[in-house]
């Protein structure tokens, strides 16, 4: 199968990430996560060192033979594989992600299994795609009798963070947030684009123009590296946001700053493993709305608070 917009290959790719803090005290080593991702007997976990530990499972295949989301309400047959895969960021931050592409149109009825499982996490409509009625529709959100690929990731995310080798006392309390995506190829001459919306309650979502030829493995990639930062942004705002006031509670406010530095600090690592073809989209994030340099001003923020407390402790009479 090729890349978006290629003549053999697909109009639209659609899918949802999900990331969490791993419900563990400590960050977990390259042999345990890989126990943790071995989803499959058939195929291994591949890690990699650098630039970052990552650890990413085979991909899982799921059947689906139903109604796909429409903005019109359109009835749009499907049937194919939706495929979904976990991954974990230096064994402390775990993200499952669940996506499909779909050609422009299928055959008019239904074919034998056989013919949908060599086309793995392809989702074949029954006729023509009306691509812009799906891609509305799938951002918008879940709809009564038509596919829910987010109930995919979360129920992958479920498996995994009920495993019996974690502890599931994490370090910190977090929230869990969704990033529901689409992407299709940009036209001739159309710079490829990410529209990132905040919907709020952990909800975002993205709506991609990639360059043609790009791989809907390669578009799920750019979204779980999004998610990821996000995540690190929210959570480490939210924490601030509730951050004692003053001096007066030095316990309470280590409480709130030691685990950010030991558990998240260093995982800010943008296109750790992106393909360079979507690196623009990431630049233009970081200058509108700025990743980094929100990233940066948090960190500051922090460094400066523990100077600071580190001064208070330093001019604190000793107790006789």
């Amino acid at each position: 199968m090729g890349g978006l917009g290629t003549t053999s290959g697909p109009v639209l790719a659609c899918g949802e990430v999900r990331t969490c803090l791993l419900p563990h005290r400590r960050a977990v080593d390259e042999p345990t996560a890989v126990r943790l991702l071995g989803l499959r007997a058939d195929e291994p976990v591949r890690t990699s060192r650098r630039p970052n530990r990552h650890a990413c499972s085979p991909g899982v295949l799921t059947g689906v033979d139903c109604l796909l989301p429409t903005a019109t309400g359109a009835k749009v047959r499907a049937v194919g594989t939706v495929t979904a895969h976990a991954g974990l960021v230096e064994g402390r931050v775990l993200q499952s992600t669940a996506y499909f592409s779909a050609p422009a149109e299928g055959p008019d009825r239904r074919r034998p299994w056989g013919y949908y499982l060599v086309r793995p996490g392809l989702l074949v409509p029954v006729g023509r795609l009306p691509g812009k009625s799906v891609t509305e529709g799938f951002l918008t959100g879940h709809q009564q009798d038509r596919l829910d690929v987010g109930s995919i990731a979360e129920s992958l995310l479920a498996r995994i963070s009920r495993h019996d080798l974690l502890d599931h006392d994490a370090p910190l309390t977090t929230t869990d947030t969704s990033l529901r995506w689409t992407a299709s190829p940009a036209g001739d001459g159309e710079p490829a684009s990410a529209l990132l919306t905040e919907l709020g309650s952990g909800l975002r979502i993205a709506e991609l123009r990639l360059p043609r030829g790009t791989t809907p493995l390669a578009a799920a990639a750019l979204c779980e590296d999004l998610a990821l930062h996000d995540w690190l942004l929210t959570t480490v705002g939210d924490k601030l946001d509730g951050l004692p006031p003053g001096s007066e509670n030095q316990a309470a406010a280590l409480k709130v700053l030691r685990p950010l530095v030991d558990h998240l600090l260093h995982l800010w690592m943008p296109r750790a493993r992106l393909d360079r073809a979507l690196s623009p989209l990431w630049e233009e994030l970081e200058r509108h709305p700025g990743f980094s340099r929100q990233w940066n001003t948090m960190a500051q923020r922090i460094r400066d608070q523990l100077a600071l407390q580190n001064l208070i402790r330093g001019d604190a009479p000793a107790r006789s």
